[in-house]
């Protein structure tokens, strides 16, 4: 008779956690307004699951000066932010990350700019270890504070702006928000483009994933948003 080795579940290690903190209550400061909270708490928490970061702000145990907020709420210097105890289980150690430089466009005290090439992504994520301001950040230690202003799909290739400064970052983005900046994409279509100018008016539905990516999909509802598509060439 074959006998088999079975292992107890007390024999079975646990992974290692952090003991649970207490209620903390942050006071925002200049540095840190114009921050959405999700990117406040993600950039603060570290180690804990997106998802579990979306949970807690969705049942409301993070409050704004004791008031429920969403994840777009943009913080405000003087909020008092209250954050929940959370169990943070020991983080492995990280995955190396190789530098990497990227064609650099503009560059200045507050700025950078540089040509990201397709099938690079912009930032780790789902299925990839790292990207562009992962390997940027390790090949620049020197920068106190490098953040993305804006995302590029990963098969995407083009401009990619970078802030240097939080106060950069704060009105790249009011400037997007409020479209004052011309963005323009260029993309080859398969079939038979008739018109030399075109508008193209879809309704576009925002949504989270659970794990707390956008996505955009077109569905009915969904807020108007108006492309004007110009044609440059004919490819035989």
């Amino acid at each position: 008779m074959k006998h088999t080795n079975r292992v107890s579940p007390k024999e079975v290690p646990k992974q290692a956690e952090k003991p649970r903190k207490a209620v903390d209550f942050v006071t925002i400061s200049p540095e840190d307004e114009g921050q959405r909270i999700d990117n406040y708490l993600f950039r603060n928490c570290k180690g804990v699951p997106k998802s579990h970061i979306y949970r807690i702000l969705r049942s409301g145990e993070v409050r704004v000066n004791k008031g429920r907020i969403d994840q777009t709420y943009r913080l405000v210097a003087g909020d008092v932010v209250r954050i929940p105890p959370i169990q943070v289980a020991e983080r492995p150690q990280r995955q190396h990350v190789p530098e990497r430089q990227f064609r650099v466009l503009y560059e200045d005290d507050h700025l950078l700019v540089i040509d990201k090439p397709s099938g690079v992504a912009v930032h780790g994520g789902s299925g990839v270890s790292y990207g562009v301001i992962e390997q940027l950040r390790a090949a620049r230690p020197h920068e106190k504070f490098l953040e993305l202003a804006h995302r590029l799909d990963r098969e995407t290739s083009g401009v990619l702006l970078l802030a240097k400064k939080r106060s950069a970052l704060v009105k790249l983005h009011e400037q997007i928000r409020k479209g004052s900046v011309d963005k323009r994409y260029q993309v080859m279509v398969q079939g038979d483009w008739k018109n030399q100018r075109q508008h193209v008016k879809l309704p576009l539905h925002r949504y989270l994933t659970e794990e707390g990516e956008r996505r955009v999909r077109v569905q009915e509802g969904g807020a108007g948003i108006a492309y004007r598509v110009q044609h440059l060439a004919k490819l035989r």
